[in-house]
């Protein structure tokens, strides 16, 4: 069995695309994912599968969310050794000593064309990004909520992406029983 991390964007976000975890649980399991175990109502998962299609693991949980639900939730899908890497590259690690003002956007792709004159023509004098393959880590010491650039990073990228900040992505480590 190989253990993965599902992370939802847009589900229990002001009162659309509802679905309690409960239910994610039970959606998931019945799917045939085992020791399925969620983080936080935004949307975090782990789970085993006797698959190693991430791909088709991703569709398999829209659909079945769709069914269940009515919606079908756009959610980024990865390994362990995925997320691993993520932890490990952190380009910021002194930003992690306030893990609220460092955030990952997971990338459901690559970009193939980033907008990143975009990027750096709207980022703050204080806010530091980097962009590593599937992941845009973003250093705001600010607060995101005032970012100009969060608001705007997914258009710019060109893909769709879920963001996590330090301390929710550790914590989904510890839960895959990573080490971190």
């Amino acid at each position: 069995m190989t253990t993965f991390v599902a992370l939802f964007r847009g589900i229990n976000v002001g009162g659309r695309n509802l679905l309690p975890m409960r239910e994610l649980v039970a959606i998931l399991e019945s799917v045939g994912l085992k020791d399925v175990q969620t983080y936080i109502q935004s949307g975090n998962a782990v789970f085993r599968s006797k698959s190693t299609d991430v791909s088709r693991l991703t569709k398999k949980i829209r659909a079945a969310i769709g069914r269940a639900r009515g919606f079908e939730p756009n959610l980024v899908s990865l390994g362990l050794d995925e997320l691993q890497q993520a932890i490990d590259s952190n380009p910021f690690p002194e930003a992690a000593a306030e893990p609220k003002k460092l955030h990952l956007w997971f990338l459901a792709a690559v970009p193939p064309n980033p907008d990143m004159a975009g990027i750096e023509s709207i980022k703050s004098q204080r806010e530091r990004f980097a962009l590593r393959d599937r992941i845009l880590y973003l250093h705001a010491p600010d607060d995101i909520g005032r970012s100009k650039l969060a608001a705007r990073l997914e258009k710019l990228l060109g893909v769709s992406a879920t963001a996590r900040n330090w301390r929710t992505v550790l914590k989904v480590a510890e839960m895959a029983k990573l080490p971190s």
